[in-house]
């Protein structure tokens, strides 16, 4: 599918108020500083507990390498993402790596916000960054070259009770539609028995409900933006993806849908809370979680619904990057390729077990013998749903931007917030998904027209 990179004259204006965020005071005592004779090396990562794992293993690093310490900056995501942006668009100098996604990658390569880490690749056959899944190693490049590498990578399915299913005399097709899945959950919402027929996140935010709502539009055959960068949130294919995941959610959703975001809908699915669930494939792990999880071994795994495309997932990546002012480039890249090697992925799964092992980026993760036999339920389903996550396979129209469930472009914070926010709206039916429509439409226009008057 034809789609054509916006350029990023004006990036910086178009960030408005990321680039004013306040940087706590944690992330200030200066990439590479100096210590008592050692290398300190501040990396900035989002704390979820993949990242976790990894601090947890960080002395591991550091023995291998005498006279480095490493000092974590850990924030929620949102937080995350806002520090991270401020300090690498000012060229702040506060990070020597950065955790960062596909939606930044490309955007900041072009910038020339990022070093490239392509030559470094090359001089590291070890490395093995051919053994990055196509699609992952895809987002994370710029012209070609790697700009990021990745920690892991998800796309997104429906979790559903087999239990459930059986009881009710209902078969998960091997590849749904959306149709279908609001089939099954009105035939399997049971309130008195506290159990919702799906679970699907209303909670407002550009990476919250927007990722799975992103992927019903594209099947669905809509669209944000046509090649010219007019609107085409009043489209039939646009309101009709609306108001299905409106009345799919509201009908036969989970309670305070409008609220409920991946962690309430995790939660909600491993209590036993909910017939199905669709969300990002990393759920598996905590679904089949003893620890976290009360329905373990209860699941199958179906591949993203679809309509009129032939897949239906989005792809996201957590990577790890260098921004192009540190000094310390040559340590950086070490941690980068610890953090993100092969070797890693075999000392979590030993470590702290196999399920919890970053999965998603390198296809030698799926030939662990271990690792296959822990996630039997969901590790062919994973890799299936990352490999076909791409504009060809889930997307009917050219887009003049990239990116699945997001936009890759500065103003979709903003915009996909501001979006979200109706969305949320008329889920918790303070709004008409009409009046919420189009008012999102109205959000879409603005930012349309600013590329237009500028030719982008």
């Amino acid at each position: 599918m034809h789609r054509t990179r916006p350029r990023r004259r004006g990036f910086l204006a178009r960030l408005g108020i990321l680039l004013t965020a306040v940087l706590p005071a944690a992330g200030c005592a200066g990439a590479g500083a100096l210590g008592a004779g050692d290398e300190t090396l501040v990396i900035a990562i989002v704390s979820n507990p993949q990242m976790e794992d990894a601090v947890a293993l960080s002395d591991r690093f550091e023995a291998q390498h005498p006279g480095v310490q490493l000092k974590f900056v850990q924030l929620p995501e949102n937080q995350a993402r806002a520090k991270i942006t401020a300090s690498v668009a000012n060229e702040g100098g506060e990070f020597d790596a950065v955790m960062i996604s596909n939606y930044e990658t490309p955007q900041w390569a072009e910038n020339g916000w990022l070093e490239n880490l392509q030559p470094r690749i090359d001089a590291d056959p070890d490395y093995d960054a051919g053994d990055f899944i196509p699609s992952i190693r895809g987002a994370l490049s710029h012209r070609g070259d790697m700009y990021a590498v990745p920690f892991y990578g998800e796309s997104s399915f429906v979790a559903y009770r087999k239990d459930l299913f059986a009881k009710a005399g209902l078969e998960m097709p091997d590849n749904p539609t959306w149709e279908q899945i609001r089939g099954f959950a009105k035939r399997l919402h049971d309130p008195s028995a506290g159990i919702a027929g799906i679970c699907l996140r209303g909670k407002p935010g550009w990476g919250e409900s927007l990722a799975p709502f992103n992927t019903v539009v594209n099947t669905f055959g809509g669209r944000w933006y046509d090649e010219n960068w007019n609107s085409r949130l009043d489209s039939p294919e646009f309101r009709r993806a609306w108001n299905f995941y409106v009345d799919l959610v509201r009908d036969h959703g989970e309670p305070g849908a409008s609220s409920a975001g991946f962690q309430e809908c995790g939660n909600r699915y491993g209590r036993g809370q909910a017939a199905m669930w669709y969300d990002a494939t990393v759920m598996a792990g905590t679904n089949e979680d003893p620890q976290s999880s009360e329905v373990v071994g209860k699941s199958g795994y179906a591949p993203a619904p679809r309509q009129r495309t032939e897949a239906g997932g989005w792809l996201y990546t957590w990577s790890l990057a260098i921004p192009e002012v540190t000094d310390n480039k040559d340590t950086a890249w070490d941690f980068l390729r610890w953090m993100t090697g092969k070797e890693f992925v075999q000392t979590v799964g030993t470590e702290f077990g196999w399920n919890r092992v970053p999965t998603g980026s390198r296809n030698s993760t799926y030939d662990i013998p271990q690792y296959r036999q822990a996630a039997e339920a969901y590790a062919q389903p994973t890799l299936d749903a990352i490999s076909v996550a791409d504009q060809e396979h889930t997307m009917t129209k050219p887009v003049p931007y990239e990116g699945i469930q997001f936009l890759g472009i500065p103003e979709f914070q903003d915009l996909g917030t501001r979006v979200s926010q109706q969305l949320s709206a008329a889920i918790a039916g303070q709004k008409t998904s009409e009046e919420a429509l189009a008012q999102a439409h109205e959000y879409a226009v603005t930012v349309g027209k600013s590329y237009q008057e500028s030719g982008q």
